[in-house]
């Protein structure tokens, strides 16, 4: 493949493919924390603060932590395209659950939550990682379009993290959230009938593993087989996940502990094992190490982002001004923001990247990081500031939100999608997809850190608001990456 400047007809149907999967999972994270701590008889489950954030970070940790086993399972086993549509039918199957859990006794409506829950979790893990790993694949290793690629796909999650939370907010908080959820399947049904109709235009890219094409054949087919494979894979994990809640809930909390570590420590060592056996060669390794390395610093940007979806949401529903005239806008409309950002300003960076590649200043992607992490901290000096002036009963301007996504927003376009191209420039080609996973699992440690890292504080660290930490964290951070750039820069071996 050449390097002109035009991309492939595939990256406009995973930018589709992606951008109604991200409208369907967005619109649902809007809604999960407000539903939760709603009262009874608003639909809601009347839950405290502290237990709803903590079902937040449990949800989006996992969702994020299971890209590891799909990639794996795509790796070896599926290919990236089956396991695309595994995933995209395990999660609308698991938002119209969410639909159905505002209805019937309250026993009856915590087993949609939870099986809904778990199905996006899941289906999420087959999707995620995969769909990403099939976008590297339309681009030769080194081809310079990789970086403004991932940046235009990356604007596809975002037009649809942008009308999510608007279209999904509305409807749940506006009429009932069985319709806020409802709007979530449908997007994940467009997202999946878009990706099969569209199927010729990605070529041969996540065929299954040892399937070579057949004479003249310009793209890939799906075969009988394939289709059984996916409805046997759907059909065992909504199984899987009613089995698991229920012998989960009747187990003891020793028990419980137990299996959690034999469960970490288990797959762990099993990752491991995968690099290891897969990973050749001292210049494999180095690169590898940089993979890990750049995924400690994420964990440091995600934990404050993504605290939009739990602090920031609280905070914009019960302490910021949302009256325009006599119109009271959603709290959940905020989410979109960032993604607003997105959809304006990542056209430009990707034109940028390419612009300073051309003339030899392009910075290398640890100094990306570096600028990522520091532009967080700046959004954080400004929330801090706001949330005095907030106090306890005040409400103020949202113009105070507006400015804080926009700081973080311009961090993660300088930090987010150049992770990924990342991974799939410097993963070795047999683990691609599990390295993406694992890049995921860097996100998912750090969105359980941003529901429970409040309650850590007010535990420990009392007199630390959560906003001045989060500013130090990310400076930190920000700071130490900049400092190792020209190690890792080296470790890349070539790799820019």
């Amino acid at each position: 493949m050449t390097s002109s400047i035009k991309h492939p007809k595939g990256l406009m149907v995973l930018f589709f493919t992606e951008m109604w999967e991200r409208f369907s999972y967005y619109g649902m994270r809007a809604l999960l924390v407000l539903y939760l701590t709603a009262e009874l008889v608003s639909g809601g489950f009347g839950m405290e603060r502290g237990d709803a954030l903590k079902i937040y970070a449990i949800f989006t940790g996992l969702v994020y932590m299971t890209p590891i086993i799909g990639g794996f399972l795509a790796d070896k086993f599926l290919g990236q395209r089956k396991a695309v549509f595994i995933g995209a039918f395990l999660m609308a199957i698991g938002q119209f659950f969410m639909a159905f859990s505002q209805f019937g006794e309250l026993e009856v409506r915590e087993f949609f939550r939870n099986n809904g829950l778990g199905l996006i979790i899941v289906g999420t893990g087959f999707f995620k990682a995969n769909i990403s790993t099939i976008v590297g694949a339309l681009y030769s290793e080194n081809d310079i379009r990789k970086d403004a690629a991932f940046t235009i796909f990356y604007m596809g999650i975002n037009v649809g993290a942008l009308i999510g939370p608007l279209i999904a907010g509305s409807l749940g908080e506006g009429i009932n959230w069985c319709w806020g959820f409802s709007a979530a399947g449908v997007g994940m049904v467009i997202s999946t009938i878009w990706f099969y109709a569209q199927r010729d235009k990605l070529g041969l890219a996540g065929m299954p593993p040892g399937r070579e094409p057949k004479e003249g054949e310009a793209f890939y087919h799906l075969t009988n087989k394939d289709r059984l494979d996916i409805v046997i894979y759907v059909v065992a994990n909504v199984g899987l996940i009613w089995g698991i809640l229920k012998l989960w809930g009747s187990l003891p909390e020793t028990a419980k502990s137990v299996i959690q570590w034999i469960l970490i420590i288990g797959g762990i060592g099993f990752v491991l094992y995968l690099i290891a056996a897969n990973t050749k060669g001292k210049q494999a390794w180095s690169r590898l190490s940089v993979i890990f390395i750049l995924a400690f610093f994420n964990i440091f940007f995600w934990s404050g982002y993504e605290q939009a979806g739990g602090t920031f949401n609280l905070f914009a529903e019960q302490q910021t001004d949302r009256t325009i005239g006599t119109f009271e806008f959603p709290a959940t409309w905020f989410q979109s923001v960032s993604a607003l950002y997105i959809v304006v300003f990542a056209s430009l960076f990707a034109a940028l990247w390419l612009r300073l590649n051309v003339i030899g200043k392009e910075p290398r992607t640890p100094v990306k990081f570096g600028m990522g992490l520091l532009l967080m901290s700046i959004g954080f000096v400004i929330m801090n500031y706001a949330a005095k002036l907030a106090g306890d009963n005040n409400l103020i301007s949202p113009m105070w939100l507006l400015i804080v996504y926009f700081m973080h927003t311009m961090g993660e376009l300088c930090l987010s999608p150049i992770g990924l191209s990342m991974v799939t420039k410097l993963a070795p080609q047999k683990i691609v997809s599990l390295m993406m996973g694992i890049w995921f699992a860097s996100i998912a440690t750090a969105n359980y850190l941003a529901g429970v890292l409040e309650s850590i504080l007010q535990t420990y660290l009392p007199n630390m608001h959560l906003f001045a930490f989060l500013t130090l964290s990310t400076f930190s951070a920000g700071v130490l990456a900049l400092l190792l750039s020209p190690i890792l820069n080296r470790m890349m071996k070539g790799v820019h």
